[in-house]
């Protein structure tokens, strides 16, 4: 009798504060939001971040800034995050690139699995393969022999990213020789690559597309299970002998751990709304990205997967970071 009270006033207490936490939620945020995306301006980040930005402002009714924080392949940003005690900072970032720190960094001074929380995944693009339109490549074997016969840079966003992994996978697949140019972003990349600085370059399709499109990057394959749309007729790197490779580019916002839940599942609620406006969603597909929202508990479960998955590409690759 006593375990059933003890549950019957934990159940009443519960009861009682669900609609003191439901009132946080509503009266949340009572200052101005900001957005950090730990890249530089131009990358898939950060062309989110700002689609979203006034939309959300006007949900929240207070200003939402965005603010670019780059360095250490996300992880300065990151960490500011982390560490924000003011419950008015979000994180948007590649959510793949977050699950691969850990095993490329001996060391980092946050643990993205205890310090955040996922709030909702937001899009997902494939890594498209481009080169400058001066390479005599066409497609991923021409490529591939290429390398063997001259030296080829391969511009990746920072090392230890996702580009950077596929970029690997992609050379111990095929047998192919590049050299990897670290940049601080995929943004820096790819000025490097239109002008005929680097060679090679693995981006995500959203930032990536309007330069293929203009002519000034060809693309070579798409790393995706499936041809996509707009490059109806640029076949897969899975077509093109690279069995069973898929790698892409997963922006979400997460927060800090110590993010009331309630507040937490209103900005799910509103940045599933705003992702999924007519005017966000053409915007994002007509550059070749894919809407794609999760629940906080399916954003957990996905980022625990990516991070067993990209350990393996990661060991098998040998790279290390201190």
């Amino acid at each position: 009798m006593n375990r059933i009270r003890i549950r019957l006033v934990a159940a009443a207490a519960l009861l009682a504060l669900a609609p003191l936490a439901q009132a946080q939620a509503q009266a949340w945020p009572t200052k101005p939001v900001r957005i950090v995306v730990p890249y530089p301006p131009g990358g898939s980040s950060d062309i989110i971040a700002r689609a979203i930005s006034q939309p959300l402002s006007e949900a929240l009714k207070q200003p939402v800034v965005v603010e670019n924080k780059p360095g250490a392949n996300g992880n300065m940003g990151t960490d500011a995050v982390a560490k924000a005690n003011d419950g008015h900072t979000l994180l948007l970032c590649d959510v793949g690139a977050l699950a691969i720190s850990p095993s490329v960094y001996a060391k980092l001074a946050f643990d993205p699995s205890k310090d955040l929380r996922g709030v909702t995944m937001l899009a997902y693009s494939p890594h498209l393969l481009v080169v400058h339109p001066s390479v005599p490549a066409n497609n991923l074997p021409e490529l591939v022999a290429l390398s063997k016969k001259q030296k080829i840079d391969f511009a990746v966003t920072a090392i230890g990213s996702a580009p950077h992994l596929a970029g690997v996978a992609v050379e111990k697949a095929t047998q192919a020789k590049w050299e990897y140019i670290p940049y601080k972003g995929g943004s820096q990349a790819i000025s490097d690559t239109i002008a005929g600085q680097t060679q090679v370059l693995m981006n995500g399709m959203l930032a990536t597309l309007p330069f293929v499109q203009s002519g000034k990057l060809k693309v070579i394959g798409v790393s995706k299970a499936t041809r996509v749309p707009l490059l109806a007729n640029v076949p897969t790197l899975q077509e093109q002998g690279v069995k069973g490779f898929e790698s892409g580019t997963w922006q979400g916002v997460l927060v800090p751990v110590g993010t009331p839940p309630a507040v937490q599942a209103r900005l799910n609620a509103e940045l599933t709304r705003i992702i999924r406006l007519p005017e966000v969603r053409e915007r994002l597909v007509s550059q070749g990205a894919e809407v794609y929202t999760m629940t906080p508990n399916e954003f957990a479960t996905f980022f625990e997967r990516e991070r067993k998955n990209w350990a393996g590409v990661v060991a098998q690759g040998g790279v290390k970071l201190d």
